[in-house]
């Protein structure tokens, strides 16, 4: 996150892609998870041999890997265009798969599904900040003064991501697949605030637009830590907890922690007042503000056939009998977690200014 040059940048990203590899394999005697980590160890080395190249065409274009250096040349018009452009398409696709957005999706579902539970709580949390914190500084931070030729890049992978990732969650009935396609839907949605930011060379509308992106991405990760939470807790020592029917009846066995997941699930459909309807709300602006507003129509089309599959879960937890009555039983500290991500879900919800102003704050002093 803090590298201000493309080596050091490409070495962090490679030590926290290996150690996710060996994470998703750690349960050497399943199958599932053994093929979950060669998919993603053969598609991680695919993205990084993108971004490495990326990068090295950057550099023959630029004559530097510094991100200074780089903006630095752009502004003076020094650079060679043709070659930075073909470095500038690597690059998108590097960032992208770290995303897990389409058309870099495939490995997505399958690693949420075969990794364990603990591990897919880890994937689906700190790497998108980090893939987020690399994609400003990339192409912001370096790449500004091109930032409509990657927008335009942005909005193509945006569009399908959010399409996409939306009807194919609905036909799925292990939640971490869908929670991995909604993963997918979201990361749609962050991008959109990414590519608002300049307008015909109107750069006013920048720090508003990536604020928003900054905001959504905190609010996805706030989210996810929830709701892989829940399927942590629901687990227990050689079961675990990965299918919609799995939430059966959980208000009769715990009525708090059932209304913590109606929390998470009613946040990732965008249902107002919580954080991901504020999230969402954010970077809708931005687009609308950009003048994208059949995207803006598209993405607000899809989150309501989206909400589809949320609510589905709010359902099964409500109004199904459970498949095992048992009381839930966790740890005092498990409780306190969980109690407290949900709680912040509502309570970001209610008050988002602050998270929002930290995030133009951050950003205007990073910029």
């Amino acid at each position: 996150v803090t590298a201000n040059h493309m080596l050091p940048m490409y070495i962090g990203l490679e030590m926290m892609s290996l150690a996710l590899y060996t994470m998703v394999a750690f349960d050497r005697d399943s199958a599932r998870s053994t093929e979950a980590a060669m998919k993603y160890f053969v598609l991680g080395a695919l993205a990084s041999g993108l971004l490495l190249y990326g990068m090295s065409m950057v550099y023959g274009a630029t004559g530097t890997l510094e991100f200074s250096g780089v903006a630095q040349a752009l502004y003076n018009q020094t650079a060679n265009q043709t070659v930075l452009m073909f470095g500038l398409v690597f690059l998108v696709a590097g960032i992208c798969f770290k995303l897990g957005v389409v058309p870099f999706h495939m490995w997505v579902p399958d690693v949420y599904q075969g990794a364990p539970t603990a591990v897919t709580l880890v994937i689906a949390t700190a790497p998108k900040l980090a893939a987020f914190a690399m994609a400003v500084r990339l192409l912001i931070w370096a790449l500004f003064d091109i930032a409509e030729e990657w927008q335009m890049m942005l909005i193509l992978v945006a569009a399908a991501s959010i399409v996409l990732g939306n009807l194919a969650a609905i036909a799925q009935q292990n939640i971490k697949r869908m929670l991995a396609y909604s993963g997918i839907s979201h990361m749609g949605f962050m991008l959109l605030g990414l590519l608002a930011g300049v307008v015909e060379g109107d750069r006013h509308f920048a720090l508003n637009a990536y604020s928003s992106a900054m905001f959504y991405a905190i609010s996805y990760v706030i989210m996810s830590l929830a709701s892989f939470g829940m399927l942590i807790l629901l687990s227990r020592a050689g079961f675990e907890a990965e299918n919609i029917d799995d939430f059966k009846g959980l208000n009769k066995r715990s009525s708090w922690y059932a209304l913590m997941m109606l929390f998470v699930m009613f946040s990732m459909a965008g249902v107002p007042f919580f954080i991901g309807f504020f999230a969402k709300l954010s970077v809708l602006q931005a687009v609308v503000a950009a003048g994208y507003f059949w995207l803006a129509v598209l993405a607000v089309v899809m989150s309501v056939i989206g909400a589809f599959y949320y609510l589905r879960v709010v359902k099964v937890m409500y109004f199904d009998d459970p498949i095992d009555a048992s009381p839930i039983h966790a740890a005092p500290e498990v409780r306190v977690m969980l109690s407290a991500n949900g709680l912040a879900i509502a309570a970001l919800g209610l008050a988002p200014q602050a998270l929002m102003s930290l995030c133009a704050f951050a950003l205007l002093r990073s910029l």
